[in-house]
């Protein structure tokens, strides 16, 4: 039951309701689902196009998200005139509306209309009920949900559908200009054959085959039902003993899924592949020979191949009939990526066609998977290309200086495979990310800041070289490098001890003869390293002992959470790699989380933790002891991002 409008919720699961960067007058468009309740706000997306331009913006957003959310209403930072600024943004969401709808009909659904003072930062939610009211009502509450993942993904899946298509046509050779008629046939014949009762809908899990495994299920064009209101679709309950397809729920492939805290992502969710086929032999009723069939030409004509490789995502509650996932998810996601990718090929059409790719992402702060074509015609750090990222920053709020979007970091929709944790390299399984999971610092009420991203673990004896007693501090940077490959900043490899003591003597800094050495190194020669291979520049900090670490405790929770790089910390004869600290700004009670690379073990990480090689080391114990040696002078090396996107 929809609620009535004096005691209407607005239900709001993004982080971040209000983009950064917003200045007074800025558009965005709240994101919904038809699958979830009325005013649920799952993401924000920003308006690029001035004005605004609602039939870029409807293509932007065709291709960017994937069926199962649309656009349910707009936010603008206004003036203090709440209501006013509420229907301008309301009014702009019912245009983007109509035009992202097929036959842009009259737009009579409830939207969802909001007001942010530029001033204070008050965000004021109303309600339209229909297009034809001047008044807005407001909403009775506001919810902030702090579990938003299991929300989307704990009854949540993903379809995916592959399709590559070679689409020849053939055109008059006097008359050029027909080409782009033609090949619109083309593309329109293929839509045509989506819904023919001979297409074959293949839908399958993408887990590892096991014995548990549900077995495909075959759909049919004759049996889809297509036009359904989605959100009006009867859901069915979870049943292991259904075998009509007809009444098949997308559960069917989930009965046995795995659930918690690794299922509340886009990454880990589960999803359901689905094939296309063609079955043309089911029209004739008996066997036969293959014919073929002539067709001269009345003139000289012109044949054109464009090869269109569709690749959809879509979103559906595991409680919807599997048919009606397909035919009012899957493939109106597959018509409406044709149209947008003959929108790029069209002007190059007797040319050399642009070789797109379509890639799903889902960059951290964006709960669902968003949708990019890219042209691989440019390499990714040309301007191009570079532009292209940017522009799907500014409208995700995503920041600059991260590579978030390139293709490195592309969902993996292939297969499910909980194994991670450990990938190989230079011979041997480098455990990543060990602090998670580990006992909490102690510090009562303090806030904790750690590295953002994913990293390997480096120490001693590794690749079975011994560095023991003198190569603490080439680990530690080793582990830098590797965050930074990890993070798709650089696709340099991870060096070697002898790789890192010959880059010290190419740019000078060490004589020939440090090459082979045990010679230890510490933060200025690391600063150097990162600056040749990688061209990332270094802040140093000097200490005297150990005991000053503490005061800059702030100042290191500020790098963690603008930078979130790792850190090394260089004492004497040691170095340590630190991952994040949590600091109390009332009592000053602070811990360190320390990657210690004087490890000497197996790869093994409940043995790592317990053994404190990877955890949080308190500035001052309750003994009065601390992890740092008071006499020993330190400094620290703190990595910069590299300002890129």
């Amino acid at each position: 039951m929809v609620p009535s409008s004096e005691t209407a919720t607005v239900r709001v699961l993004c982080q971040k309701l209000l983009l950064s960067g917003n200045q007074p007058g800025t558009l965005q468009w709240l994101i919904g689902s038809p699958f979830f309740p009325p005013f649920t706000v799952v993401s924000t997306f920003r308006c690029i196009h001035h004005s605004p331009d609602f039939q870029q913006e409807s293509d932007d957003l065709r291709k960017l998200l994937p069926k199962g959310f649309e656009v349910i209403g707009g936010l603008i930072v206004g003036d203090s005139d709440a209501e006013k600024t509420a229907f301008e943004a309301v009014r702009a969401a019912r245009r983007l509306r109509k035009h992202l709808s097929e036959g842009g009909e009259l737009d009579d659904e409830k939207i969802v209309g909001a007001s942010c003072d530029a001033g204070t930062g008050t965000i004021h939610f109303f309600i339209s009920k229909s297009e034809n009211l001047t008044k807005l009502e407001p909403v009775g509450s506001v919810v902030y949900e702090e579990k938003s993942g299991k929300y989307l993904w704990e009854n949540g899946c993903l379809l995916h559908c592959e399709l590559p298509i070679k689409l020849p046509f053939y055109f008059p050779a006097s008359s050029p200009s027909d080409s782009k008629e033609k090949f619109s046939d083309a593309i329109d014949a293929v839509i045509t054959q989506f819904k023919e009762p001979y297409a074959v809908y293949i839908a399958e899990t993408l887990k590892k085959a096991s014995g548990d495994v549900p077995k495909p299920v075959v759909l049919r064009g004759k049996d889809l039902g297509f036009g359904a209101d989605a959100s009006n679709i009867n859901r069915l309950p979870s049943a292991d003993q259904v075998s009509h397809t007809k009444i098949l729920s997308c559960s069917h492939f989930f009965l046995n899924s795995k659930t918690g805290s690794a299922v509340n992502s886009a990454e880990n969710a589960d999803k359901i592949h689905v094939s296309v086929l063609l079955n043309r032999s089911e029209k004739s009723p008996t066997s036969g020979a293959p014919v073929a069939e002539y067709f001269p030409a009345m003139e000289e004509a012109r044949l054109i191949v464009v090869d269109l490789n569709l690749d959809v995502l879509t979103y559906a509650p595991k409680d919807l009939p599997l048919m009606h996932a397909v035919s009012n998810l899957v493939i109106p996601a597959l018509v409406d990526q044709l149209y947008s990718l003959k929108k790029i090929i069209l002007p190059y059409l007797l040319m050399v066609h642009p070789q797109l790719r379509i890639y799903h992402f889902n960059p951290p702060g964006v709960l669902h998977p968003i949708t990019t074509i890219y042209e691989l015609n440019y390499g990714e750090t040309e301007m191009k290309q570079v532009d292209v990222r940017k522009s799907l920053h500014l409208r995700l709020g995503l920041p600059l200086d991260r590579p978030l979007l390139r293709t490195a970091n592309a969902l993996d929709l292939s297969v499910n495979d909980d194994s991670r944790g450990n990938i190989k390299k230079r011979g041997s399984f480098l455990l990543k990310d060990v602090h998670i999971g580990i006992p909490s610092s102690g510090v009562a009420e303090g806030v904790a800041s750690i590295i953002q991203g994913s990293y390997e673990y480096y120490h001693y004896l590794q690749d079975s070289f011994d560095d023991s007693g003198w190569g603490c501090a080439y680990r530690s940077l080793q582990t830098i490098i590797s965050w930074f490959r990890l993070q798709h900043y650089t696709s340099v490899a991870v060096p070697s001890h002898r790789e890192i003591q010959q880059t010290l003597v190419e740019i000078g800094d060490k004589d020939p003869s440090f090459i082979g050495s045990r010679e230890w190194i510490g933060a200025i020669e690391l600063s150097f390293v990162l600056d040749k291979l990688l061209g990332v520049s270094c802040k140093i900090m000097n200490f005297r002992s150990g005991s000053e670490l503490p005061e800059k405790c702030r100042e290191l929770a500020m790098h963690f959470e603008n930078q979130g790089t790792p850190i090394m910390i260089g004492g004497g004869v040691l170095a340590y790699t630190l991952l994040g600290v949590d600091y109390d700004e009332g009592s000053g009670d602070c811990a360190f989380l320390i990657l210690d690379p004087h490890y000497t073990g197996s790869e093994d990480h409940k043995k790592i933790v317990n053994g404190g090689w990877c955890g949080w080391k308190k500035a001052v114990d309750s003994k009065g002891k601390s992890f740092f040696l008071h006499n020993k002078f330190y400094n620290l090396l703190l990595p910069q991002r590299p300002n890129m996107v």
